[in-house]
């Protein structure tokens, strides 16, 4: 059952990929674990809010500049630990040296290789990497969140998991902190359980995130399906549904923690809004479609169901297992990325986790509380940071965070013991002075067998580019928001070439309510040349449908043109003659008659039956679909037009080829007359994914390929 949850918490959820490198010297993107992490994102738009305005205000000045940056090393042993040592008073002690730590791993002394003084405060350090530059793309983010002078705070709103009355109440403490604790050079970054981290940047612009916490609006226990994505599970039982919360929000924090991990080398604060987890739900809250209160419950208004029930008692052991393991995945990322997660429970001095109406008894409600705090309590305590729970002041318990922030030695050695075992391995970190406090991580999750192979391997080789511009078409054919269009070349007469124009109504979106006249009925089509003057002219259908009639599933014309540029107008027209959307196209039309092997556009048709496929092989006047979707039990015919000098055609092959390019299996290309080859492809035998058709002509012109994208949906 966990393992088909998480499946479709993954589904959900767009998390970040993360690669290992083992690279030597490697101080930007390692993490704090036995591995560095790296993460590719593609490039982003600025982010809402981020204007010349991300460019820090008056610099504070940093008393202490720290020492010159050591050369970290990375891989598979390398482990990297940050320790916070305060005296009695809880000041932080800055004077000491390597010789003064002692790092034991499994009870087994370590030799620390690595030692650095870490001392910020918020301020920029004069000289240190050149001014402050305006974060407006991955690349400025990544290259100002390197600097010595930058701490990097995360702040995660797990709105999953926060009713919305205390983060109401929560909302102003949080803003206070980003206002008045962090200062000009700090950077923060801002995450919901539902956002993509590629979109998610780290800012300076400190009053665009004070703006947004302003805004936060928990939904704890309420199901309403507020985008597409909640609705495909919103009506699954209550309980199923708190599980899949719990997957997307711990697995958003994993990967904002790596993301995290890929920016800076030093100890990073990521500041968890939430009120704890839990896989399970008491008795009176299992409803048998969560978005519905009450439904199918039988124990809805009983206030003893479930006591001293042992069914009760071994399904929430198995649920606090399962937990447990999504919870280890989350500190053991934040220890692998040195990032301290501070868990901040905005319930405050909580004396409930359920309200009246909700029918609870008070015993089994407070063994809900305590559970969830603990949750919290484990992230923080295991990735050496803080939980803030159980007090009203949540401000002064984020102080601390500020303090942990602002001083401590980072630490790196080669770990001896040298498993792969995927187990936890124990770190103790001592200090020789005596009268002073040591806080440090407790250890850290190895690496599997798998996960090292996976680390060393090389790189894979990218996807080559007529790949993924075939695979982009499937998603995204050409076309109006109306109607789904195809455009095929083939040789016409006295050098000419036959241009076919293929037009398809697209299907409305569900909940979309159509008006008969709004439906369209008709497109007309302009071609101009280079120089304006007329290519063509025409509609198709000729006329309109009568009496609102809707348009047939698809329409043709062809007409002839000189090979050259030309100028494609495109008009939508309804079934009252109104214009109801339009496209301009510049287009190249190929010379076909060239002295060389060339493909035209290959025509592709979709058959559900051996009579639509027997038409589509045969009937001249089958109509392509500009379709490149289809399911396992269509049949899919092309047909080749390939041309060659002389009279000769080419000898043409095809073959299925996986998403990333490599060859799957060969297809029988049959053929039909001097230029053209067919091929009838059965989908049956293929799983649901995405593939490629490579159409290769060879002839004594030399040879050519032409890739097909499509989709097999089910």
């Amino acid at each position: 059952m966990a393992r088909v949850l998480r499946s479709i918490a993954l589904g959900i959820l767009l998390t970040a990929v993360v690669t290992f490198r083992g690279d030597a010297q490697q101080p930007q993107g390692s993490g704090s674990g036995a591995t560095p992490g790296g993460q590719a994102r593609p490039a982003q738009p600025p982010a809402q809010g981020q204007t010349a305005a991300d460019a820090p205000g008056q610099p504070g000045q940093q008393t202490t500049p720290p020492a010159d940056a050591p050369v970290f090393r990375g891989g598979i042993d390398y482990v990297r630990v940050d320790v916070i040592v305060t005296d009695k008073a809880g000041n932080a002690v800055s004077d000491l040296k390597a010789s003064d730590f002692e790092i034991v791993e499994d009870g087994a002394p370590q030799t620390i290789e690595s030692f650095k003084l870490v001392e910020l405060n918020g301020g920029l350090i004069q000289g240190a990497d050149g001014p402050p530059r305006p974060i407006r793309s991955d690349l400025d983010e990544e290259l100002e969140a390197a600097r010595d002078d930058v701490r990097l705070f995360g702040i995660f709103l797990d709105d999953y998991h926060v009713r919305a009355t205390t983060s109401m109440s929560a909302r102003t403490q949080l803003s206070r902190f980003i206002e008045t604790q962090l200062g000009p050079s700090d950077m923060v970054g801002l995450m919901y359980p539902l956002s993509p981290v590629t979109t998610m940047r780290f800012t300076r612009n400190h009053a665009t995130i004070s703006g947004a916490l302003q805004q936060f609006l928990g939904r704890k226990y309420d199901y309403t399906p507020r985008n597409p994505i909640e609705e495909k599970y919103a009506y699954y039982p209550t309980e199923t549904v708190e599980r899949i919360r719990n997957q997307v929000s711990l697995s958003a924090i994993e990967g904002m923690i790596v993301h995290m991990g890929t920016l800076k080398e030093g100890r990073k604060a990521l500041l968890l809004v939430s009120e704890g987890y839990t896989n399970m739900v008491p008795p009176q809250m299992r409803n048998q479609m969560a978005a519905i209160p009450g439904s199918g419950n039988p124990n809805a208004n009983d206030p003893l169901a479930g006591q001293n029930d042992p069914n009760e008692s071994r399904a929430a052991f198995f649920a606090d297992s399962d937990l447990q393991n999504n919870l280890r995945d989350v500190f053991a990322a934040a220890n692998r990325h040195n990032v301290a997660i501070y868990a901040i429970d905005p319930r405050g001095l909580a004396v409930n986790e359920f309200g009246i109406d909700e029918n609870i008894v008070n015993s089994t409600d407070r063994n809900y509380l305590s559970s969830t705090m603990n949750t919290l309590r484990q992230l923080s305590e295991e990735s050496d940071g803080r939980a803030i729970v159980n007090r009203n002041d949540l401000l002064a318990g984020m102080r601390q965070i500020i303090k942990d922030s602002s001083a401590y030695y980072l630490l790196g050695y080669t770990s001896t013991v040298r498993a792969s075992d995927g187990k936890f391995h124990e770190i103790k970190v001592r200090v020789k002075r005596p009268g002073i406090q040591v806080r440090s991580r407790k250890g850290y999750w190895a690496l599997k067998e798998s996960e090292i192979k996976m680390a060393l391997a090389p790189p894979r080789p990218e996807v080559a580019k007529p790949v993924t511009t075939a695979l982009a078409n499937i998603a995204a054919p050409p076309g109006s928001r109306i109607v789904r269009t195809w455009l095929g070349t083939e040789r016409g007469a006295n050098g000419k070439t036959k241009v076919t124009f293929v037009w398809e109504p697209m299907p409305p979106r569900a909940g979309d309510v159509v008006r008969p006249g709004d439906r369209p009925a008709r497109v007309a089509l302009t071609a101009l040349a280079e120089n304006g003057g007329p290519v063509f002219r025409g509609k198709v259908p000729d006329s309109l449908p009568a009496g609102g009639a809707p348009a047939p599933p698809s329409s043709r014309l062809s007409f002839e043109a000189p090979p050259g540029k030309i100028q494609l107008r495109i008009a939508v027209e309804g079934s009252d003659a109104d214009t109801l959307d339009s496209e301009v196209r510049e287009l190249t039309i190929p010379d076909l008659t060239a002295p060389q092997t060339i493909i035209g556009t290959p025509q592709v048709y979709r058959a559900r039956t051996v009579r639509d496929a027997q038409a589509a092989k045969t009937d001249p006047n089958a109509v392509p679909t500009a379709l490149r979707e289809f399911s396992r039990t269509d049949r899919v015919i092309v047909k080749v037009p390939a041309y060659g000098p002389g009279v000769t055609a080419p000898v043409v092959k095809a073959r299925v080829l996986n998403r990333t390019g490599a060859a799957m299996n060969d297809v029988v290309v049959t053929p039909t007359d001097s230029t053209t080859g067919l091929i009838e492809l059965p989908l049956a035998g293929y799983a649901v994914g995405e593939y490629l058709l490579e159409i290769t002509a060879t002839g004594s012109g030399g040879d050519v390929q032409e890739l097909i994208g499509f989709r097999i949906a089910g």
